[in-house]
């Protein structure tokens, strides 16, 4: 059950609380998470939730947060429509002890590989990525240049919970490659043409893989750096794939290339 008063003023400091967790204000330390999906997938992964606020839905889930240590306060529908970003809200928001993981966290597990996103900067796009180099089997992903915030609410709840099970990063394009160098990971850039085909390229040993901005790919500066590029074959008159399609479709490729290798 709620553990604290009904909150019926859109004044309440709560909900200034709630919107500097949305703009995200000086790297605000504390995450929005909107919608019941991703609350309950913060409280799977033991994110720490600091506060709830609720039409009065979802009792379960309230009383698994309230466990936890949250605050909890019911509110009126204006309430939620002030503290929540989204245009409809869906009835239940909550504040998290969620920032993103260190640099070094992503290169940890063995054999890496982690998905470099450069100057990303749609948020739908950042949080997509993620949820499919969750599901295919990425070591972590880094947030590079002027991507969108791993942080932001919309990026969250584009992961559908998968950024608190990956590590997620941020950093400068300088210190992910530096890392991978110290780390004896390869970095590999995507091109819309000219490297290597996906199903030739050699995706089995750990890598750093870079995938550009949506309209513009790759800065030189990345390319540059790169050990060896990787091209996604189309057919004639495609030249460019979302960028969480072509995250997709090349960890696909080094998980099966990884499977094989495994099975020599």
């Amino acid at each position: 059950m709620p553990s604290n008063v009904r909150i019926t003023s859109r004044q309440h400091p709560l909900v200034r609380q709630f919107r500097l967790a949305a703009e995200r204000a000086d790297r605000e330390p504390t995450a929005l998470l909107d919608g019941e999906h991703l609350l309950r997938e913060a409280l799977a992964a033991r994110v720490p939730i600091r506060a709830v606020l609720t039409d009065g839905g979802h009792p379960e889930l309230t009383d698994r947060a309230a466990e936890s240590g949250a605050a909890v306060h019911t509110c009126t529908r204006a309430v939620l429509e002030a503290a929540s970003p989204v245009r409809t809200p869906s009835g239940i928001v909550a504040l998290a002890a969620w920032t993103p993981a260190r640099l070094e966290d992503v290169f940890r597990a063995r054999p890496a590989l982690v998905v470099g996103l450069v100057d990303v900067q749609d948020p739908g796009n950042v949080g997509s990525t993620i949820r499919s180099a969750d599901a295919l089997g990425a070591t972590g992903l880094i947030a590079l240049g002027a991507t969108a915030d791993p942080a932001s609410w919309k990026v969250l709840r584009g992961s559908m919970g998968s950024a608190f099970r990956l590590p997620v990063a941020r950093g400068s394009l300088a210190e992910a490659v530096g890392r991978a160098r110290r780390e004896g990971v390869r970095v590999l850039a995507t091109a819309v043409a000219g490297g290597d085909p996906l199903p030739t390229a050699d995706l089995a040993a750990p890598a750093l893989v870079l995938f550009g901005h949506e309209g513009l790919g790759l800065p030189t500066a990345a390319l540059a750096e790169a050990d060896a590029s990787i091209t996604i074959p189309m057919r004639a008159g495609i030249d460019s794939l979302n960028v969480a399609v072509a995250a997709a479709l090349v960890l696909d490729e080094a998980r099966r290339q990884r499977a094989r290798a495994r099975s020599r």
